[in-house]
Parts: structure tokens; sequence; C-alpha cells
């Protein structure tokens, strides 16, 4: 029995609303992986149909007959993957993965302008390096460049400055040099350490989600 064009238009209509809420329930959650397990993991979960994001960097290590360049994650024993935490079963089952990052006992989504910072930062091609988490000092805007339009904070390192990208959640980041005359201090107030004592105070510490 053929279909009427109002038969085919409700279907599509239907699969339109299915891949949006679909869209809308998939978070970023940081799993943490079992230790040099991270692109074992991320394969696992691209095979499943995950989305993944394993950021690495380029480390370049001498032997006494030679250098090699090595690819390594700028977050050890983190990968980040998009899904709906309602069916997070697959999730935790998968091989190497020891737990979903969050609050108390419950997985605490990623903060979704924090991974885009981070792929901004990854797919520069712009030397990237772990950094020590930074959370305090001058908050500035990229204003031309690879990493234009990026807001971040800005330090300087032996006489470098470099743009700092942090996972809240995680409490790490990275670091990436920057020319100074391509950003903008923004007129915002500057960042302590006694602003963000205020501000963090009553939050509870991250723990993480094992299976239910």
């Amino acid at each position: 029995m053929e279909k009427s064009p109002l038969q085919f238009g409700t279907i599509h209509r239907f699969l339109t609303v299915f891949a949006q809420v679909k869209t809308l329930s998939d978070r970023w959650y940081a799993l943490h992986i079992r230790r040099r397990f991270e692109k074992y993991v991320e394969n696992q979960l691209c095979e499943k149909g995950y989305e993944t994001f394993l950021p690495t960097y380029v480390s370049k290590r001498k032997w006494s007959d030679r250098e090699k360049a090595l690819s390594l994650p700028l977050f050890p024993s983190y990968v980040f993957c998009r899904f709906n935490v309602n069916a997070r079963l697959p999730i935790l089952t998968t091989p190497g993965v020891n737990c979903i990052l969050g609050i108390g006992k419950s997985p605490t989504a990623v903060d979704e302008i924090e991974i885009a910072a981070l792929r901004r930062v990854v797919e520069s091609g712009m030397p990237t390096q772990p950094s020590p988490y930074v959370s305090v000092g001058e908050i500035i805007h990229v204003q031309e460049g690879p990493l234009k339009g990026l807001v971040g904070i800005v330090v300087r390192t032996r006489g470098v400055h470099r743009l700092i990208v942090s996972v809240s959640l995680l409490m790490r980041s990275i670091s990436v040099e920057i020319d100074r005359s391509l950003v903008r201090s923004l007129d915002l107030p500057r960042i302590t350490e006694n602003s963000v004592r205020l501000h963090t105070t009553d939050l509870p510490e991250a723990s993480v989600s094992r299976l239910p």
C-alpha cells in the first residue's frame, strides 16, 4: 500500500522532532579512563556511534640516537563523550572506562562553551600544551588570528603570553602561545583568588558516577 504525501509529511515531521529532542538530550561528559587507554576507549565509543573528543598535543621526545614526535592527551586519563545521561549504561560498560565525572553521585555535563573553546584551540593547529589549572587573571578577547573570537585568561610566562583554556569540572587547563597585539582586555573585573574563593565556597566537590 502506497503512502500518501500527507503520511510522508507526518513521518518526516516526526523524525525531525525526534532528532531535535535527541540532540537536546545529549550533553558532553568527561569520562575517567584507565591510564593509557584514552585512544582505545575513544575508538570503542566511536564504533558504538557516540561522538567523542580526545584533545591531543605533540610532544617531542629525545633518545640517544633519535628524536620522536608523540601524540599525547592534553587531559591524561580523560575522554569527552556526548550522550544522553539517562542511557549511559553502554558508556559505563565500555572496557577502559572507570566512571563519569560528576558532582556527588550524579554525572555533571561539561560546559558546552568550554568544549567549543577546546576544539577551537586544538583545530587551530597552534602548538598547545597542558597547563596547571588557572582560574585567576586578566580576561581577554582574541581579536585576530586562528583563535579569533575566543575569550579566556591570559598569563605571562617566561616573557611569553599564553592563552589559558580550562575545563572547570576537571580543574585542568591547557595553554597556547598568543601574540598580545591580537587580543583586547575585556572591561570586566579582574578574576582574583579572593573572588574565586567567594564564588566556590558553597560548591560541592566533584566526584564520579559509576554503574547505577
